[in-house]
């Protein structure tokens, strides 16, 4: 899927993107020159697209995504990029294409090094995604602290701001597309279905059933999760009234299903992105 945003042509152009073990985003921002240290003139988005994410992938190949990415937002260059990166095998590739792209040839990538502004309380922080990095910069930007933030994907990640703004954690658990890939294949008489509610809990054929287990099973893990994720932020010290934000696959669909009130940012990881270029950038 395709959006675009309007906005002014004063400031970079910058192409975030984001390859996941399925799906590669992209999001083209216009950062601001000189953005103050208030928070005014933060990126703004122009559009965002997604491809099928290649595995393995040629440097040529991953530069053709891009290209096509480009062409589907009316951009044929821009002023920097960003590199987000959690398919360790494919990740030279995709630097060497980001590079081949802006100016310099040196993209930022997200990692060791990058200044984020996030204090970490992971106990090893290189252990921690890319992504899971600028969804917390974003989260922490756009709702302030403390946050909690639930990422669906190939995985389903949890990612937690504290109330001193840091990143206190998280869960990382497998995505209800993994969990029905898993059924299919593990299960010779189970088919593939269609990831949507069913009408009921209680399935009366096998493709409600599935749908029961896998849906209506992963928001019941959301919401059980959520509910020790807050408790123990509560019991920490922070107020009761922390926001929940879901991004990723299918989030708007997914929201409606939770007992949990939640916010939908589908563009988060992006935005993320596009603020750790914006802090990067020399002064």
């Amino acid at each position: 899927m395709t959006s675009r945003t309007g906005g002014t042509d004063s400031g970079q152009c910058v192409l975030c993107v984001d390859v996941g073990n399925t799906v590669t985003r992209f999001g083209l921002f216009r950062a601001p020159s000189a953005p103050d240290a208030a928070g005014a003139g933060q990126p703004e988005l122009i559009g965002s697209c997604e491809l099928t994410t290649l595995v393995p992938v040629t440097a040529d190949e991953a530069l053709v995504q891009i290209r096509h990415a480009l062409e589907l937002l009316g951009r044929d260059a821009v002023d920097g990029a960003i590199l987000s990166c959690v398919v360790p095998s494919v990740g030279a590739a995709w630097k060497r294409a980001c590079g081949r792209c802006c100016p310099g040839g040196r993209p930022l990538v997200v990692g060791p090094g990058l200044k984020s502004g996030i204090a970490m309380r992971y106990d090893d922080p290189s252990e921690v995604g890319s992504d899971r990095v600028a969804d917390v910069v974003a989260a922490r930007e756009a709702y302030g602290a403390p946050a909690v933030v639930v990422d669906l994907g190939t995985t389903t990640n949890f990612e937690v701001v504290d109330a001193q703004g840091a990143f206190a954690g998280g869960v990382i658990a497998p995505g209800v597309a993994l969990g029905a890939r898993a059924l299919a294949d593990a299960a010779a008489r189970l088919p593939e279905i269609e990831l949507r509610a069913p009408e009921r809990v209680i399935g009366r054929n096998t493709r409600a059933a599935m749908q029961s287990g896998l849906v209506l099973g992963e928001v019941a893990r959301i919401d059980g999760l959520l509910d020790g994720i807050l408790a123990e932020l509560t019991a920490g010290g922070a107020s009761r009234d922390i926001p929940v934000i879901l991004t990723g696959n299918d989030a708007r669909h997914m929201a409606a299903l939770l007992r949990h009130q939640a916010a939908v940012d589908e563009t988060l990881t992006l935005r993320g992105l596009a603020l750790l270029w914006q802090r990067n950038q020399r002064r």
